[in-house]
């Protein structure tokens, strides 16, 4: 059971990054936990590779379709390791109930703000959009030095503040990385759904090189399952953000991440009073 569990579980985590380009990696926990019986720790520790790695080839299969600026990614995850590397030191001095408590408030915020976004109807399909233009870059040093210090200052706050959740909590952070790029790079949504998986590789791969000495080992098998699974479904996510309407997988993605969050909650937050 544990098994059939884990590839569909993966294959929705995989979905939604690929599609999206972030939000499924808010599942891998609760997965982990409630599904497949890991510790917390364990859970948001092997989380990570979930995460890392279905990003990396979610991002390869984007590049392919011409969805993903990869220099920009790599500045917005390099920006972010820092904060990756923290979050996951912290993670290792919390215990089990707040690490859990915490992550339960989470997934009931990024439920709520993705709710928002529904009824507001900010979230458009990008297949027709124009690639962006490089012609508008934040710093530059030649002829003279410029700097747009607003937009840079969106980048290194927004970027340090995903690298922390990815650290201490092993989710990817897409829901705040997509709409970063579009605000503080201008990328359209199509472009910021694939870069953001650029970016995400990154601080996961920092915050599980921080947790590989903690001492906290996942149930590699299932993991590594979960992973396989998700990685498989990251391809066929991106495809389908090609030929879908993203406000539809969007609306059908949020109600499932507050049913989750709802579930989570009641079962996290008891233990902390």
């Amino acid at each position: 059971m544990s098994v059939i569990l884990a590839v569909a579980a993966g294959l929705l985590i995989g979905l939604s990054l690929g599609a999206l380009g972030g939000g499924g990696s808010i599942l891998a926990v609760p997965v982990l936990v409630y599904l497949l019986d890991q510790s917390p720790s364990q859970a948001t520790t092997g989380s990570l590779v979930v995460v890392g790695v279905t990003s990396l080839i979610g991002a390869v299969s984007a590049h392919r379709r011409g969805r993903v600026l990869v220099g920009r990614g790599l500045v917005f995850g390099g920006v972010g390791v820092a904060g990756a590397a923290a979050g996951a030191r912290a993670a290792a001095r919390v215990g089990d109930d707040v690490l859990l408590g915490a992550f339960a408030v989470l997934m009931l915020v990024v439920g709520l703000v993705m709710a928002v976004r529904q009824l507001r109807g900010r979230n458009r399909p990008g297949g027709d959009q124009p690639p962006p233009q490089f012609d508008d870059p934040i710093i530059t040093f030649r002829p003279t030095f410029a700097c747009q210090c607003p937009r840079a200052l969106k980048v290194l706050v927004t970027a340090t503040a995903v690298g922390l959740l990815t650290g201490f909590l092993g989710v990817g952070g897409g829901f705040l990385v997509v709409p970063a790029l579009v605000v503080a790079l201008s990328l359209p949504m199509a472009y910021a759904a694939g870069t953001s998986l650029v970016a995400i590789s990154l601080t996961s791969a920092a915050a599980l090189t921080v947790r590989a000495g903690s001492g906290v080992a996942p149930d590699w098998p299932l993991v590594l399952l979960l992973t396989a699974a998700s990685a498989a479904a990251a391809v066929l996510g991106t495809r389908l953000a090609a030929r879908t309407d993203s406000r539809r997988l969007a609306a059908a993605f949020t109600a499932l991440v507050l049913g989750v969050a709802a579930y989570t909650a009641s079962q996290a937050l008891p233990a902390l009073v």
